[in-house]
C-alpha cells in the first residue's frame, strides 16, 4: 500500500513538474480564438460505428485572460482570490452530453500526451498533429496522462467534426 502510494505521488509530482516547465517556456502558446464554427468541449468517449467515428462531448465555456478573471470573480466572488487562478476559467452550466460524426479528414491537434508510458518523458509539442485514428487509440490510456481531463476545441460544419484541437491547461 505504501509503496503504490509512493509510486502515484512519485509520478504525480513528475508530471506536474513538466507540465509546470512547459508552460513557464511556452512562449509558442496563442490563445484560442473562437469562430462561429467552433465550440469547446469535454470529449468524454470516441466510438467507431459503422466504419465512422463518433465523439461524445460536453460543451463548456473557455474563458482566458481579462475575460477569465471577470467571469472568475461573477462566479466566485467569495474566492478570495483577485483573478482566475493559471489565467483560465472553465464553466459547465448545461452538463448535457451530445453526439458527433467525426470526418475520416479531421485534423487533430495535440499539445501534450502520453507518447511512451513514462511520466518524466512527456512534454509539450504545440499543435503536433496526429490522425483520428491515432487519437481514439490514445484517448481511453490514462494509466499517465488522461486525455479526457483537457478541453478540447471542435471545428463543427454541418454537425460533423471537422478539427480537434486540445487546449493546454497549466
Amino acid at each position: 500500500m505504501k509503496k503504490s502510494l509512493l509510486s502515484i505521488i512519485a509520478t504525480a509530482s513528475i508530471l506536474f513538474y513538466f507540465i509546470s516547465t512547459a508552460n513557464a517556456v511556452g512562449g509558442d502558446y496563442q490563445p484560442f480564438k473562437k469562430t462561429v464554427d467552433t465550440q469547446t468541449d469535454y470529449i468524454n468517449e470516441l466510438s467507431y460505428k459503422d466504419g465512422k467515428w463518433y465523439i461524445s462531448a460536453d460543451g463548456i465555456d473557455w474563458y482566458e485572460g481579462k475575460e477569465a478573471d471577470a467571469e472568475f470573480l461573477k462566479n466566485e466572488p467569495d474566492s478570495g482570490l483577485d483573478s482566475a487562478p493559471d489565467g483560465y476559467y472553465i464553466v459547465n452550466n448545461d452538463p448535457s452530453v451530445k453526439m458527433y460524426e467525426v470526418s475520416p479528414d479531421a485534423v487533430v491537434l495535440m499539445q501534450i500526451y502520453d507518447k511512451t508510458g513514462d511520466p518524466a518523458e512527456i512534454t509539450t509539442e504545440w499543435n503536433e498533429p496526429m490522425a483520428v485514428d491515432q487519437f481514439a487509440k490514445l484517448f481511453p490510456k490514462n494509466d499517465v496522462l488522461d486525455l479526457s481531463d483537457f478541453p478540447y476545441h471542435l471545428t463543427v460544419k454541418d454537425g460533423v467534426v471537422t478539427k480537434i484541437v486540445q487546449q493546454f491547461i497549466p
